[in-house]
């Protein structure tokens, strides 16, 4: 169980880091949304990536770490476990309210856009923030890698 916990864990973190890294390229080359056609397929590829790929991730990762920690005592006393516990449950948060949910929104918003449901006007207002969200929260993903790789005596718990 330990062993199949590990390797739901790191897979979950390799897919929450790819699909982050993707979106942040994708926000990089999204075109104006003067240009409709091709905004509105890169955003239907964006709403995509964190549907189907950064969401379900991100719950594979925070569902096998809080199992790893149930299962194996050794963790409930380590700080650094409850330091990526803590930073997992905000990337959880962060990457529906922040990623997954302005994401979805966009691409549907592009997609009625380019059926001419709505004025292309109102479209990428919330480009920089996205950009900067996936910036914090590929920093905190990265630290959280750190932190299970290294495994630094932090926040010792008392016994």
């Amino acid at each position: 169980m330990r062993r199949l916990l590990k390797f739901l864990h790191t897979m979950g973190a390799a897919g929450v880091l790819g699909a982050m890294a993707s979106l942040v390229v994708m926000l990089a080359l999204a075109p104006a949304p003067a240009a409709l056609p091709g905004y509105a397929a890169i955003r239907g590829a964006m709403g995509a990536v964190a549907t189907w790929v950064f969401l379900p991730s991100l719950a594979v990762t925070l569902l096998s770490g809080l199992l790893a920690m149930a299962l194996n005592r050794g963790y409930l006393n380590a700080g650094w476990a409850w330091v990526k516990l803590a930073t997992g449950v905000l990337m959880f948060e962060g990457g529906l309210v922040y990623v997954q949910g302005p994401m979805r929104r966009e691409a549907e918003q592009s997609a009625r856009a380019l059926a001419g449901l709505l004025d292309p006007t109102a479209l990428a207002a919330s480009l920089e923030g996205e950009r900067g969200t996936l910036w914090v929260l590929l920093a905190v993903a990265t630290a959280n890698v750190v932190l299970g790789i290294w495994r630094p005596r932090i926040l010792r718990i008392p016994q």
